[in-house]
């Protein structure tokens, strides 16, 4: 017997094949696009002046602006005192308040900046000491919360004293 002279055709992948490789090529391209973006320089600060180039708050426009933040500080005041906020939860809120006043008075991006940030932008010592007083022990330790009750006050000063 002798084998007969057919050709046959090559044996196929199937598409489970192909839909596996366009998924491991997909995956590869995520994980350079997200290496590349978590190791990018970080932006530089731009200096204090630099952030408030545009113009400052001045007469019934600041005064305004102050009542209405010494308001919410008072909110923050009473809820504690009422027992609505922990101190934990208040001394957040008066960080966040004072840390957007200074944003929406100068321009400067206080609330997303880290104290260090802060510090290296020079910015008034009274927004440093409350956050380093008052809002980082409280928020991020583990020790109870100080008093925002102190708090309170050293918020007030920076809405009353930032220029």
């Amino acid at each position: 017997m002798s084998a007969p002279d057919e050709l046959y055709p090559p044996t196929q992948y199937g598409w489970g094949w192909l839909l596996l490789a366009l998924a491991v090529l997909a995956l590869l391209c995520l994980a350079a696009w997200v290496l590349i973006l978590l190791t990018r320089p970080r932006r530089d600060l731009v200096t204090l002046d630099q952030q408030q180039q545009r113009i400052p708050l001045t007469g019934e426009a600041l005064n305004m602006l102050r009542m209405e933040y010494d308001v919410r500080i008072g909110q923050i005041e009473a809820d504690y005192r009422a027992g609505s906020l922990s101190a934990r939860r208040a001394n957040l809120e008066l960080s966040r308040v004072v840390r957007t006043f200074v944003n929406e008075y100068s321009g400067l991006e206080a609330p997303v900046l880290a104290l260090e940030d802060l510090r290296k932008l020079g910015v008034q010592p009274e927004l440093i000491d409350a956050i380093n007083r008052y809002y980082y022990p409280s928020i991020f330790r583990r020790d109870p919360a100080i008093d925002p009750i102190a708090g309170v006050e050293a918020a007030r000063r920076v809405v009353a004293s930032w220029h």
